[in-house]
């Protein structure tokens, strides 16, 4: 099992799981963000570099895993699920039907990114957002919001060591919102201290680095 680390917002409990997964044992929910689903597909068709096809396999090995180690009756994807469209819909019998296995009874739902904004035939529920108690998750923050968990921009945070820095994708955690670590391979990350994630949290704002040990630190400015 994941080692994980567990924090109070908005008066509830939720745990960031090494993985990258938010886990909402009250109910039974767990969140994932930017999977981006196909992307070596993606980046070949458009004349990008050829990366080794497996990317959509560790993502979906990872997410079994989490799924096995908690009792989850509700999964939120929150957008960006898929590299782009046609990644979704391009993707092979073999992955179609293994995320159909990992939906069986369970409540799926699929929120809408900016790269995958149309429904897709991969069951599940497809919407632009959805409000469960207090929390909205959503794909992209709104300024000003509050009970806010999103994705989008794949925060990463940094911690030094003497002459060693450790640089791990991060959740990103204040009194408003969650902004969640991208769940995919090959994603990427935006560093916390870019201009649009400090204008999105707040001066006491915290990051949980993912890994082996997941570790909260003031979010590094």
């Amino acid at each position: 099992m994941n080692m994980c680390c567990q924090f109070n917002f908005s008066g509830l409990y939720f745990t960031a799981l090494g993985s990258g997964a938010l886990w909402w044992a009250e109910r039974r929910l767990l969140c994932v963000s930017d999977l981006h689903l196909g992307k070596s597909e993606r980046v070949a068709r458009r004349g990008g570099a050829i990366l080794p096809p497996y990317e959509t396999q560790d993502t979906l090995e990872r997410l079994e895993q989490d799924l096995q180690d908690y009792p989850v009756e509700t999964v939120v994807c929150l957008g960006d699920s898929f590299d782009d469209m046609t990644a979704g819909r391009s993707l092979p019998t073999g992955i179609r039907g293994w995320v159909a296995r990992l939906q069986s009874q369970r409540e799926w739902v699929w929120i809408q990114g900016n790269h995958d904004p149309a429904p897709m035939d991969m069951g599940g529920v497809c919407l632009p957002e959805v409000c469960i108690g207090p929390i909205t998750f959503r794909h992209i923050a709104v300024a000003g919001a509050s009970g806010e968990v999103s994705g989008h921009y794949h925060p990463k945070a940094s911690l030094r060591f003497g002459k060693h820095t450790i640089s791990r994708p991060a959740f990103l955690i204040d009194e408003n919102r969650v902004i969640m670590p991208a769940y995919g391979t090959y994603t990427g990350g935006l560093r916390s201290s870019s201009p649009v994630l400090q204008s999105l949290m707040s001066a006491d704002a915290c990051a949980i680095l993912t890994g082996f040990c997941p570790t909260p630190i003031p979010m590094p400015r």
